[in-house]
């Protein structure tokens, strides 16, 4: 490597004044805390949709851009504001290139790497050449070039640009090579706007080893040792730990090491975490890449290590990095402190294909006994425009048991109303056995089978907290209104409408015969001793519907409607959107034929693509929206019609 790329960059010594925060969200509020912390004037940037968000009002001033992905339109906001640096978060301009060499061409400061580096270490391609001029293994890899024949199967296609699982493709036979290379160019492009394609060897059980390293500009870099982020779905993290739960020393030091020499050769400055690949058949350690950022799992990180006994606030040591200090601690003074794991709450629906959600978020209950970082409150809306995660729920504990045991309580007192989430699902997987004995690897969550939480005691707790509710507010009794009183006997049992019938006896204490009483039941949050175990669980009651949510998870009983039309229901052959989303392509007209299977179009929602198919082979009847238009949940896209019975 040439002294170029070794040259470390010298940054400012002034102070910051100003920092102007180029993100949304959870991670907008966490910079906005950090400025404050150090007394610094933070300003937020927001689109028209966000004009009025919490990382909006938090900060203390706002300037509106068309986009966050505008790299003018940040940059003159930062330079209109005043402000002396900018903090990217993580997502958007964070591993930009341009918006890097923007920023130093503006005079001011990124609280991040140089554009060089971040070009040379932003980009899966460049950034391996550089792991084995330091001297790192690396994964084996093939160009896309390739024939298909000379690959070791399986492999995995992935953009060479940006990172968070999009562009990437596992090809575990030589005719999905070309379709998936085909898919992965597509999301790269959209997503990055750059669709170069990298193929490596796939590592069909390995777990994802990340470390968390920070370099200020004086040539110093510092390890905080690493995460475990194997629990992983296509790519995107479920779940993230500190430290990693079955590497030994020998391991924790290889890539440790491997990860601060790196840094150290390209000149590294801020933070950033390099990733590895540990196979677990083999035991080798291969890089992946570097994110050359913020990851969104830093908090694990900050929860389980010390720095000279002290808690560690990875926001404000990047900042002040940025503003020219030294890192004043030395490698001895990081020590590891007990264990955390993260959770990430998305706007998905995990037991039905992960379908991204959307819609106004009516109550949301965070956990009182945990760190929470997310910027979601009740009466919010949750859009499709943007990335699903709607925060991160945090534990830690003096060892990985205890922290479990933690986030399972935590997922517990997690309750989002009006939108489906995927905290019961977070909540079902933690408290499962295979993360309880840390079996879990890279691949595994793809392949797996999570059933969802019956509904059995949620719909007690419904029909017991409308009675109850019911009966604290009925006040004087109407004329009209039977009050199930009987003369010389208990009141009658009720009968609420669910899904199905279900029979409320209170003075028994029953609900269609199991045991029940109540303990509390308060400002939505119902406390009941069922069959003499205790549940928690915050409820919703509407007109139409009852929303129950118990141990994170939402369930939904709609009341029955007697003046609905039964008949005015989708036919076997409608296809509606599974989810509300952009119509990407349409393949069919009305009048063609199709077969069964066949691609009738494309959805996309925060990134995610869905083909639609033929339910069965027939006749396009009609096609109900067009390429590029935005559809809502259930909407009526293609209705195929059976074709014509032969007669003869």
């Amino acid at each position: 490597m040439d002294h170029e790329i070794r040259d470390h960059e010298i940054r400012d010594h002034r102070g910051l004044g100003c920092v102007l925060v180029a993100n949304r969200g959870e991670i907008a509020l966490r910079i906005v805390r950090g400025c404050r912390a150090l007394g610094l004037r933070s300003v937020a940037i927001h689109s028209e949709l966000d004009a009025h968000a919490p990382h909006v009002i938090a900060a203390d001033d706002s300037v509106p851009v068309p986009s966050y992905l505008d790299i003018d339109a940040v940059v003159a906001a930062a330079v209109g504001a005043g402000a002396d640096a900018i903090h990217p978060g993580y997502g958007f301009l964070s591993e930009r290139a341009a918006f890097a060499a923007a920023v130093e061409a503006a005079g001011l400061r990124l609280v991040g790497p140089s554009a060089r580096v971040m070009e040379q270490m932003g980009r899966k391609d460049a950034a391996r050449e550089i792991a084995v001029a330091a001297g790192v293994p690396v994964v084996p890899s093939y160009s896309v070039e390739d024939p298909v024949s000379s690959m070791s199967l399986p492999v995995l296609v992935k953009a060479a640009a940006g990172g968070g699982g999009k562009g990437m493709r596992i090809v575990r036979t030589a005719e999905e090579y070309d379709a998936a290379v085909t898919s992965a160019r597509r999301e790269a492009a959209s997503s990055f706007g750059d669709d170069t394609l990298l193929v490596e060897k796939y590592v069909e059980h390995g777990r994802h080893i990340e470390v968390q390293v920070l370099a200020d500009g004086h040539g110093n870099v510092r390890h905080f040792f690493e995460r475990d982020c194997s629990t992983q779905r296509r790519h995107q993290k479920v779940l993230e730990e500190a430290p990693a739960p079955t590497i030994g020393q020998e391991v924790r030091d290889r890539v440790t090491g491997a990860a601060v020499a790196l840094a150290e050769h390209v000149g590294y400055v801020n933070a950033g975490t390099v990733e590895f690949l540990l196979d677990t058949d083999t035991g080798e350690a291969y890089f992946l890449e570097m994110n050359t950022r913020l990851q969104v799992e830093h908090p694990v990180t900050e929860l389980a290590v010390r720095v000279a006994g002290q808690p560690l606030d990875l926001v404000q040591l990047q900042l002040r990095v940025t503003g020219g200090h030294r890192l004043d601690f030395a490698q001895q003074d990081v020590a590891l402190h007990g264990h955390a794991i993260e959770a990430r709450v998305y706007a998905e629906d995990s037991f039905a294909g992960f379908l991204p959600q959307a819609g106004t978020a009516t109550l949301v209950r965070w956990p009182e006994h945990a760190r929470v970082d997310a910027a979601l409150e009740t009466g919010q809306v949750v859009s499709t425009a943007y990335d699903p995660m709607l925060g991160k729920v945090i534990v830690h504990g003096p060892d990985r048991e205890t922290a479990r045991r933690a986030l399972v309580a935590a997922l517990d007192d997690t309750a989002i109303l009006g939108l489906t989430t995927n905290a019961g699902f977070l909540r079902t997987l933690v408290a499962s056995e295979e993360f309880r004995d840390a079996t879990i690897d890279t691949a595994w969550l793809d392949g797996a089978t999570i059933d969802p939480p019956g509904a059995d005691l949620a719909r007690l707790v419904a029909a017991w907290t409308d009675v109850a509710v019911r009966t604290l507010t009925a006040g004087e009794p109407h004329p009209f209104v039977p009050d199930g009183w009987r003369l010389g006997a208990d009141p009658a049992a009720t009968i609420v409408e669910l899904d199905r019938p279900v029979r409320v006896d209170r003075a028994r204490g029953e609900v269609d015969g199991v045991p029940v009483r109540e303990l509390s039941c308060a400002d939505h949050l119902v406390v009941l001793e069922v069959e003499g175990r205790r549940h928690r669980a915050v409820v919703a009651l509407g007109g139409h519907a009852i929303e129950v949510v118990l141990e994170g998870h939402r369930h939904v009983f709609g009341r029955p409607d007697p003046f609905a039309d039964s008949s005015a229901v989708a036919g076997d052959g409608t296809v509606l959107a599974p989810m509300p989303g952009t119509v990407l392509d349409v393949a069919v007209t009305e009048g063609q034929s199709v077969a069964e299977g066949e691609l009738l179009g494309v959805l996309e929602a925060m990134k995610m693509e869905l083909s639609l198919k033929a339910p069965f082979a027939g006749v396009v009847a009609s096609v109900g929206a067009g390429t590029g238009d935005q559809v809502a949940l259930g909407a009526a896209l293609f209705v195929v019609d059976p074709p014509e019975e032969e007669t003869s």
